[in-house]
């Protein structure tokens, strides 16, 4: 032992230096096939993917040597070793294979190990093809010569992750054996959450731990908030881990259980008792997806016939499967590297030797010629297995993942979606969905509805109130004046207004008790400055915010906005003056000059009329007093359509239509003038809306602490000089009635919901313009805060009501 130590010591570092000294020792000549190649395989035995795994590898070896096809009188010779779930065992078995001059080593399965015989791998230029390791840091940028014939963790977890996102849950507790295929499998489902959810603790449980030490340790895990658990395990340690959950209650209603694929694989290879399943009723995990073939069945039937028969001691999981095809693989790569004229040969690795210092095992180790040439056709690989096609990328991972999404009940389990990385989650299989068969519905659906633990048909929300007595810390800007009404803090828990008023509703909604207390946020002498706010909620100093606060992109990237509550947008407020009436004020809508004009126009119509119409009209007729009188009644009594004279000539009567209808302009613009100054106030500037107020000098007041100082200074290039912080309605009209003449601002630029409010309690004020942004208000959460979806669920129903 102690020299295989050394052995692997010394190899590992001069593989990884990489010094390659060439000797030829030629098993095969040119043209010539070898009636034997050596292959090894290295497996954990006693492991549920190892006892299927072995018995699929010999079936294979055994289906392989009776094609005479393939080969063409070749047979590979396969060297099986055990590395007994230990990674010391498993580095001195991968030596011994390397003795055996094999060319190429399936597995190892487990991906501890697999990071260091890859390392062997690499330095006798041998091809390793894992069916079982799965640790997404596995690469061939680091080793060269490792190929994966199975998924990485990467596509598992997105698919989890996948899930976490349908369901909405924001907030993760991951659950994880610490070694490199836990750690680095959680890695990767942080990767593919991403912005839909947080891990916000990782529980690491060591690859060997009691009952008992599991136990004492889940009482943390109990006392969480977050109610979403992600396994990350071994088969014999995750079992245990869930009879213990299910023993303390922790699979009872509000619960989620997701485990990777180490779950489907225990279930499908052990053949678990009725109390197993109670301990796993409501989980869901996942399991590859392979499609249903002629190839698969008939291989199913035959390994049915050999567990009845005795020699198969587990039932078939889909490692097996990708461990037959494995087996196929090397043995198509093997015919085609004879094919074009390689040879199986080695040669000596004297660099080991030398560095012993003698001759010792290390000088037993060989480095295969053809390795690179094998591993070239390897990722070339394309055949169709029990797993279906069968290729590799040029990274050497295997093309193509689809995986079933199986709920657990206490008499077995259900499909309840598929998960590809072509088309995501759907209740129809990936190779089904162009079948004209299924309807609309069944092609848009994504999940059918799983059990959940406690025998729940209802979605767990994912988290639940914290019993340890603490509250929602909620942050509340400090308000003066008028504009307490939106928001009023009265105490150090006490607050009420528009704002307190909606968010208070919408909690009542819930159906949950939601326990919180309100923190004033500012005072008299500091008002609140609504960014810092903000950034406190982001580092957790309160659990949310409630006030006018307004959604921003900027903010966003912090928190957590609810469904938004009112609608704003920044508006211009400017002094408006009262033009006072006197008796005279009927003749201010014309002026003096439109007065005489209309008057001599109502002159000059009466003498035409009269000069058409005396001759043949007697009405028009008689002494001249009379006619003049008659002319003057008739012009004016035309202003009021009351004329009561005839006119019987033709150019009369058009002369009077065209009069009557001008008549008629006349009067409708005076009376809609004479409306105006009696009722319409007066702008008291020139300024019309927010372009006047840019190209102008006038100071600009503005609330103090909110976003529109930086929106008008950064977005709209105002110098910062005429920007004047304003912290109450009374500041507002006082500042607005000085003018900036008198140290006043000559306009005020603010949200329309609290225009509106400084509006209705003041009046000589007034909004100029169209709102020029477009805004929302909303309630600031904790990113990943779960409370934040209820209450924006709530707002919505109470904006339908």
């Amino acid at each position: 032992m102690i020299s295989n130590l050394v052995s692997l010591m010394v190899l590992g570092f001069a593989s990884i230096l990489g010094f390659p000294h060439w000797a030829c020792l030629c098993f095969a000549q040119n043209g010539v096939r070898p009636a034997t190649v050596n292959v090894g395989a290295l497996l954990a035995y006693d492991s549920t993917i190892g006892r299927v795994a072995k018995k699929a590898i010999q079936l294979a070896l055994e289906d392989v040597n009776k094609d005479k096809k393939l080969l063409k009188g070749t047979r590979i010779a396969l060297t099986m070793m055990d590395s007994n779930c230990s990674a010391y065992i498993g580095i001195s078995a991968a030596l011994e294979l390397s003795k055996k001059d094999v060319v190429a080593i399936i597995g190892p399965q487990s991906s501890v190990l697999s990071h260091v015989v890859s390392h062997i791998a690499n330095g006798l230029n041998v091809p390793l093809l894992s069916f079982g390791a799965t640790d997404p840091s596995l690469s061939s940028l680091q080793y060269p010569y490792f190929l994966r014939l199975t998924h990485s963790d990467f596509s598992q977890m997105t698919a989890i992750a996948t899930i976490i996102g349908y369901f909405n849950w924001k907030e993760v507790v991951a659950v994880y054996v610490d070694d490199d295929y836990g750690r680095n499998g959680i890695t990767a489902l942080g990767d593919a959450l991403g912005n839909t959810a947080n891990i916000v603790h990782k529980y690491v449980i060591p690859p060997t731990i009691t009952r008992n030490d599991l136990g004492s340790n889940l009482t943390d895990l109990a006392l969480m908030t977050t109610r979403v658990f992600v396994v990350h395990l071994n088969p014999d340690v995750g079992l245990e881990l869930f009879a213990e959950v299910h023993q303390r209650g922790m699979l009872s209603n509000g619960y989620v259980w997701i485990a990777t694929d180490w779950l489907s694989s225990a279930l499908d290879s052990l053949a678990p008792n009725s109390d197993t399943m109670k301990s796993l009723e409501g989980v869901i995990t996942v399991r590859r997806h392979i499609q249903n073939s002629t190839q698969l069945h008939d291989f199913s039937v035959r390994w049915n016939n050999l567990q009845k028969a005795g020699t198969v001691h587990a039932g078939l999981n889909v490692f097996g499967l990708y461990a037959y095809d494995t087996v196929w693989a090397v043995a198509h790569a093997i015919d085609t590297f004879l094919k074009r004229g390689g040879n199986i040969s080695f040669t000596d690795f004297p660099q080991l030797s030398n560095a012993s210092g003698s001759e010792s095992e290390l000088a037993e180790l060989k480095v295969f010629r053809g390795g690179q040439q094998l591993q070239t056709i390897l990722l070339q690989t394309n055949i169709i297995g029990l797993t279906g096609p069968v290729q590799l990328d040029k990274r050497g991972e295997l093309l193509g993942s689809t995986f079933e999404i199986i709920n657990i009940a206490r008499t077995g389990f259900s499909k309840v979606s598929y998960w590809s990385n072509i088309s995501g989650l759907s209740v129809i299989p990936p190779e089904s969905r162009v079948v004209s068969s299924h309807n609309k519905s069944s092609l848009n659906k994504k999940v059918n509805d799983p059990i959940w633990p406690g025998d729940r048909k209802r979605v767990p929300r994912g988290w639940t109130i914290p019993n340890n007595g603490r509250q929602f810390k909620i942050a509340v800007p400090w308000k003066k004046g008028e504009f307490e009404k939106l928001v009023k803090v009265e105490g150090s828990n006490v607050a009420n207004g528009y704002c307190i008023d909606v968010f208070a509703t919408a909690v009542t909604l819930l159906p949950y008790q939601v326990p919180y207390e309100f923190v004033p946020y500012g005072s008299d002498e500091s008002p609140p400055i609504y960014e810092d706010l903000v950034k406190q909620v982001a580092l957790k100093k309160f659990d949310a915010a409630v006030g006018d606060i307004t959604i921003l992109t900027n903010r966003s990237k912090d928190v957590d906005f609810s469904q938004p509550y009112v609608e704003s947008g920044l508006v211009v407020v400017v002094p408006i003056k009262k033009i006072n009436s006197n008796p005279w004020a009927f003749l201010k809508p014309f002026t003096p000059e439109m007065w005489f004009t209309t008057a001599a126009f109502f002159l000059a119509i009466g003498a035409v009329v009269w000069f058409l119409e005396h001759k043949l009209n007697s009405e028009f007729r008689g002494d001249p007093k009379k006619q003049l009188v008659t002319v003057l009644w008739f012009t004016f009594s035309t202003m009021f359509f009351a004329h009561r004279e005839q006119i019987v000539s033709g150019l009369g009567r058009i002369v009077l239509v065209i009069w009557l209808f001008v008549v008629l302009i006349i009067t409708s613009s005076y009376t809609a003038s004479l409306t105006s100054i009696f009722t319409v106030q007066q702008l008291a500037t020139t300024i019309k809306g927010i372009d006047d107020l840019i190209s102008s000098n006038l100071p600009i007041g503005y609330l103090t602490g909110s976003f529109v100082r930086n929106y008008l200074s950064e977005e709209l290039n105002i110098a910062q000089s005429r920007l004047v912080p304003l912290d109450s309605p009374e500041s507002y009209a006082q500042k607005l009635s000085k003018g900036p003449s008198r140290g006043g601002v000559g306009a005020i630029v603010d949200e329309l919901p609290t225009v509106q409010l400084f509006l209705s309690t003041h009046c000589g004020f007034s909004i100029v313009g169209q709102p020029f942004t477009k805004g929302e208000w909303g309630f600031a959460f904790q990113k990943g805060s779960p409370l934040q979806l209820d209450i924006s669920t709530a707002i919505l129903n109470l904006s339908e009501t």
